[in-house]
């Protein structure tokens, strides 16, 4: 339930209203407009006395919403939320590139990763110290150890951190590192780990799992949000189907349908919606085509001996001309990419 003030209502008629909502054992999320101010109602509205609401003078109207995701709805919110961090914004007008290996292997790995990303134009480094693994036997990553050597590699480069949280008692560590914080698919429902990420505060990735709807993704986006964390990017990598030629299969219309019903940015991951080295730089252009606020990539300098995933890493070359293409589509449908075809050059990309 969405309830509209009327544009002279006080902070007073506010703080009256937020306790009718409290008052029936719900929560309020109160939004400040230009003009006109937005309470969503949270929990179950039907334990509200609407016509007690629609009683007080400031109110405008009373909106019924059918969608059991409050926070995260677009009717809530008109527009799209940005999320910013540091110096780049996520769901404003550039695009954001977050580029780099699936696992942090060493630090000569990463640093020489972080280098050329950077040179490409990349604003965000990606690195896996904590990597959920469908086999026990598999490459788990460095653990802290390798949030040591992102933490390096922000210092000397400047990059922004995004990595991957696996369990709630990793949460402390992970935050204590990292600029952004990653939910992985396999995690997409974890409720109590989406809850305990959103209480850090800290910028959330949230990958859509490879078996769920819209709709499941954005109430485990309601899981963050409702920690008072408005700072949720989703991530769409892609959906497990009959097709077993590519990894998974792009399912390109979830980000317009993101969009049409949620406020939150929305970014793709080519990497894993392939599984496929060739493939990545199609589903890249297709995203951005069709919406994406930003990218997420794997790149490996050497892919033949990465640990983890190398068959679906592009090389340092095949990356920088991966920006080049990204940019000119991003220039045709009106967005910035903070860089030019120069400078995204493979010769610049060293």
């Amino acid at each position: 339930m969405i309830i509209v003030l009327q544009e002279q209502a006080t902070e007073r008629d506010v703080d009256a209203i937020v306790g009718i909502v409290r008052e029936a054992g719900l929560d309020a999320n109160v939004s400040f407009g230009l003009s006109r101010t937005v309470i969503g109602v949270i929990g179950d509205p039907r334990y509200l006395n609407v016509a007690r609401l629609k009683e007080v003078p400031s109110v405008d109207r009373v909106i019924s919403i059918t969608h059991p995701y409050k926070l995260a709805d677009r009717k809530e919110r008109p527009g799209t939320s940005t999320v910013t961090v540091g110096d780049v914004t996520f769901g404003g007008p550039e695009l954001v590139m977050i580029a780099g290996p699936c696992a942090v292997e060493s630090e000569e790995q990463l640093l020489s990763a972080a280098d050329y990303v950077r040179k490409a134009g990349a604003k965000v480094l990606r690195g896996g110290a904590f990597k959920p693994r469908t086999s026990p036997y598999s490459f788990q990553g460095l653990g802290e150890p390798g949030l040591r050597i992102l933490a390096k590699a922000r210092a000397a480069t400047g990059l922004l951190i995004a990595t991957e949280v696996v369990g709630e008692q990793e949460v402390p560590q992970v935050a204590e590192y990292a600029d952004i914080i990653q939910i992985g698919a396999r995690n997409m429902q974890n409720f109590r780990l989406l809850e305990t990420v959103g209480r850090t505060g800290k910028p959330v990735i949230l990958k859509r799992g490879f078996g769920n709807t819209v709709e499941e993704t954005l109430l485990s986006a309601e899981y963050v949000l409702s920690q008072d964390n408005k700072n949720v990017i989703l991530c769409e990598r892609g959906i497990r189907t009959f097709e077993n030629y590519t990894r998974n299969t792009l399912d390109i219309m979830s980000v317009p349908t993101f969009k049409c019903h949620s406020h939150l940015p929305v970014i793709v991951d080519p990497s894993h919606s392939t599984g496929r080295r060739e493939l990545v730089v199609y589903a890249a252009r297709a995203a951005v085509a069709v919406g994406a606020d930003g990218l997420l990539v794997e790149t490996h300098p050497n892919p033949e001996t990465a640990q983890s995933d190398g068959y679906q890493a592009v090389l340092p070359d095949q990356f920088a001309d991966l920006m080049i293409q990204v940019e000119r589509i991003a220039r045709a449908v009106g967005r910035t990419f903070g860089i030019t075809v120069d400078e995204a050059a493979p010769g610049h990309a060293g």
